[in-house]
């Protein structure tokens, strides 16, 4: 089959690899434009292109996928299918009609649940124990086409949005293998999403990262794992800005936010119940560091309130 490939991050990496490996023809990748990046805000190919360009798949970067020019650029490549991992934009009814076998998209999700931009970051800072990759038809609805196959992964303790993105995306790699091969052989049974039980996950801001020390220790650890890598969980010490990277969910009590203990490399903070014990930080201006580094270069006393 000939196969155009819509997706941009790291995430979509292994699924692009996979078609590339399994035989079909990727006619070309379709990615977001170039970004800046770094301290140089240089222009940066975003992770797909890189990944084409070493595999010689040819290249679209469209502005805008909406632009009758685009949609003609597509039927020239006449696709048989058209998969979508994590490309960032909602399909036009223009694109979607456009290949014979239709579109596919691969979810971080087991849809209904988590529909939208961030499914992996809110399926961790809400604490779900479960979650998993999602093959779909795509319609022209956010997340809402057929379901073709799922496969559930647990969520570890340990697990942060990094962590758990790269395992989600060599599953989802594998299950756009297999639903390919079950399309080729017209074994897909599509199934209705069940709306009563479809939940949201928007898209990250900044300030989803705020810690709120008033809500119980478990959330709190739950959302510092589940903002990472970005936008990242923070507080505020004395005015700075202070990004937590790791924390250690513990019993005990204390006010919210009070810094309980700050000695011997421990840094613990009461919470609505229970108390979390930072274990690396990093301070506006300053490095990320250990909390025992932290508190070699910066005396805390206890009962300093974080976030006032």
């Amino acid at each position: 089959m000939k196969i155009v490939f819509m997706g941009t991050p790291e995430f979509a990496v292994p699924s692009l690899r996979a078609l590339a490996e399994s035989g079909d023809e990727v006619v070309a990748l379709v990615a977001q434009p170039d970004k800046p990046s770094g301290r140089g805000r240089k222009l940066t190919p975003p992770p797909t292109k890189q990944l084409a360009g070493e595999l010689g798949i040819p290249v679209l970067q469209p502005s805008g996928i909406r632009t009758d020019e685009f949609v003609r650029e597509l039927k020239k490549l006449n696709p048989d299918l058209i998969c979508v991992v994590a490309y960032g934009k909602i399909l036009p009814k223009a694109v979607l009609d456009l290949p014979r076998l239709g579109c596919i998209n691969v979810h971080a999700s087991l849809l209904p649940e988590y529909r939208g931009a961030a499914p992996i970051n809110w399926a961790i800072a809400r604490g779900e124990k479960v979650t998993g990759v999602t093959t779909m038809m795509m319609d022209e609805g956010m997340d809402t086409g057929d379901v073709l196959l799922q496969r559930e992964m647990p969520i570890d303790d340990e697990d942060t949005g990094k962590t758990l993105s790269g395992k989600l995306s060599q599953l989802g790699a594998e299950l756009l293998i297999e639903t390919i091969e079950l399309l080729r052989k017209g074994e897909l049974r599509p199934q209705k999403q069940d709306e009563s039980r479809a939940t949201y996950a928007p898209l990250l801001k900044k300030e989803d990262g705020r810690i709120d020390w008033g809500k119980p220790a478990v959330e709190i650890g739950n959302l510092v794992r589940g903002m990472l890598p970005w936008p990242g969980a923070f507080t505020t010490l004395g005015g700075k800005l202070l990004k937590v990277f790791k924390v250690r969910v513990l019993e005990g009590q204390g006010r919210p936010g009070e810094v309980i203990e700050s000695q011997s490399g421990v840094l613990r903070v009461g919470t609505g119940e229970g108390t979390i014990e930072i274990e690396e930080l990093q301070i506006e201006g300053g490095k990320r560091l250990d909390s025992k580094a932290f508190l070699a270069g910066r005396k805390i006393e206890p009962g300093t309130v974080l976030g006032r």
